[in-house]
Formats: structure tokens, C-alpha cells, sequence
């Protein structure tokens, strides 16, 4: 099995998918949007790509900007009929919004992959 430190940023991030409540305790969608924003600054402040061109991305892939930043973008495609607050969506929302969240990001990353 290979270490955290020897995934590919798109393993490493299934790997979180996979096992949330080790990396952010109680598995939430704030929580984890929170564990990512940490990992493109400490990317940015190491010089790796971090999440550099999200937004802009899931911005594109939903056809419409807000004014939101990339996690209410999220929730705009995860939950289109809306929702009130982010911090006490209900279960099926959460977990939706979750799988979307990381869905996203994975085809995000195998695109930026190849280019």
C-alpha cells in the first residue's frame, strides 16, 4: 500500500473520499470544503497547483457565475432546487452534495491531468 505522500493528487483524494472522517473527524460538507481550501493554500505556499482554476472550472461545467466561492458553486450543482444553509443541510443533501463534490473534483483533476 503506498503512503499518502506517493498518491497522485486525483488517488489522494479518492482516498479522502473514501475514508472522510479520518481526515476531518465528523464527515460534513463544510468540513470537507474546509479540508480542501487548507490544501490548495498550503499547495499554493509550496508552489504545487493546488485547486488553482476550480472555481472557474465547476463555473464553466454549471453554465452561470454567483457570486459565491467554489463550495456554494458546488452546492448550486450538487442541489439545484437550493438550500438554506450550508451548515445544516439535511442527510441526503449532505451526502449528495459530498459525492458531487468529490465526483467534480475528480474530473476536474483528470482534465487539468491532460492538459
Amino acid at each position: 500500500m503506498k503512503q499518502l505522500s506517493e498518491l497522485s493528487e486525483r488517488d489522494y483524494f479518492a482516498s479522502v473520499r473514501q475514508r472522510p472522517g479520518m481526515f476531518v473527524g465528523r464527515a460534513s460538507f463544510p468540513m470537507l470544503a474546509a479540508f480542501l481550501t487548507g490544501y490548495d493554500q498550503h499547495a499554493i505556499r509550496h508552489n504545487g497547483p493546488g485547486l488553482v482554476g476550480w472555481r472557474e472550472w465547476l463555473v464553466a461545467h454549471r453554465g452561470q457565475d454567483c457570486n459565491h466561492a467554489w463550495p456554494g458553486q458546488v452546492l448550486h450543482i450538487a442541489l439545484p432546487d437550493g438550500w438554506d444553509d450550508m451548515w445544516c443541510l439535511p442527510p441526503e443533501d449532505e451526502r449528495r452534495a459530498i459525492d458531487v463534490m468529490f465526483q467534480l473534483l475528480d474530473v476536474f483533476l483528470a482534465e487539468r491531468e491532460s492538459a
